[in-house]
C-alpha cells in the first residue's frame, strides 16, 4: 500500500504507525482492533492495535481491510496528515468528528479496492465485501437499539445472523454500540459524505478535477462536521 500511495495522494505524512498486540489484560472486552493518533509533538507514532484473544474470530481474508481502514489507506494517513497540515487550529488536529473520520477510513477500503489492493487477492476482496456487509448491518443495529428499543440480546442474534460472525465477538460490538449512540451509523453516514462530494467535484470540475488534489484538500482541512466537509469539497476549486 505505501508504494501506492504517491500515485493517489500529493501530501503524504512524516509520522509512521506501529502495530501492536493489545494487551491481554484488557483484549477481553477490547475491539478487534482500533488506531491511535501519533502524539501532537511528533514524538509518538501511529499506533495500529490488533486484538489476539482468540484469532479464530478474526479470518485472514479480512486482514487486508482492516489494515486499510486503520492504518494506510485510512485512519493513520488521516490523522498523521491532520496533526501535520500547516496553518489550522488546534481543535481541527483532534480526532472528534467520528463521521469525517470513520467515513474517511471506509472511503479508504473503496479506495483501496481502486488502487488494486485486491488484484491478485479474491479472498480479500471477499474481506471488503464482508466489511462493507458489517458496516451496513450497523445503521441496522443503531436503529434497532435507539430508535425501535431493541434488547441486547435481540440485537446480538441479529448481528451473529447476518454476519455469521462468532457471539463473542458480536456481543464486543453491540455492548459497544448500546453506549454510543449514533457512532455505529457515522460510518456509512459519513462514507456517503465523502464518494457524493468526490461525485460532485468530478461533474463540477471536469479537467480540473484531480485526485490528488481532492484528497489532499479533504484531509489537510483537518476534522470537521459532515456538512463543513462538503462545503470545503464544493468550494474547491481543482487544479
Amino acid at each position: 500500500m505505501r508504494e501506492r500511495l504517491p500515485g493517489y495522494f500529493g501530501r503524504l505524512p512524516k509520522a509512521g504507525v506501529k502495530i501492536q498486540r493489545i494487551p491481554p489484560s484488557i483484549e477481553s472486552g477490547a475491539p478487534g482492533a482500533y488506531y491511535t493518533p501519533p502524539s501532537l509533538d511528533g514524538s509518538r507514532p501511529g499506533l495500529f492495535s490488533i486484538n489476539l484473544r482468540d484469532t479464530a474470530e478474526q479470518p485472514r481474508f479480512d486482514l487486508p481491510t482492516l489494515v486499510f481502514h486503520e492504518a494506510i489507506p485510512g485512519h493513520h494517513l488521516q490523522n498523521a496528515l491532520m496533526m501535520e497540515a500547516p496553518g489550522i487550529p488546534t481543535l481541527r488536529r483532534l480526532p472528534i468528528f467520528s463521521g469525517y473520520s470513520e467515513g474517511w477510513a471506509l472511503y479508504a477500503e473503496e479506495l483501496a479496492d481502486e488502487m488494486g489492493a485486491y488484484k491478485d487477492d479474491p479472498l480479500g476482496q471477499l474481506g471488503y465485501i464482508a466489511s462493507m456487509l458489517f458496516r451496513a448491518s450497523r445503521l441496522v443495529l443503531d436503529s434497532g437499539i435507539h430508535a425501535k428499543r431493541w434488547s441486547r440480546e435481540r440485537a446480538i442474534a441479529y448481528m451473529s445472523e447476518t454476519l455469521g460472525d462468532a457471539e463473542s465477538s458480536v456481543t464486543r460490538e453491540i455492548e459497544r454500540y448500546c453506549v454510543q449512540p449514533g457512532q455505529a451509523s457515522s460510518y456509512m453516514l459519513g462514507w456517503r459524505t465523502w464518494t457524493e462530494s468526490r461525485a460532485r467535484a468530478q461533474k463540477r470540475l471536469g479537467d480540473r478535477f484531480s485526485l490528488k488534489g481532492f484528497h489532499d484538500t479533504g484531509l489537510t482541512a483537518g476534522t470537521m462536521p459532515l456538512d463543513v466537509l462538503a462545503s470545503v469539497i464544493d468550494e474547491w476549486k481543482g487544479i
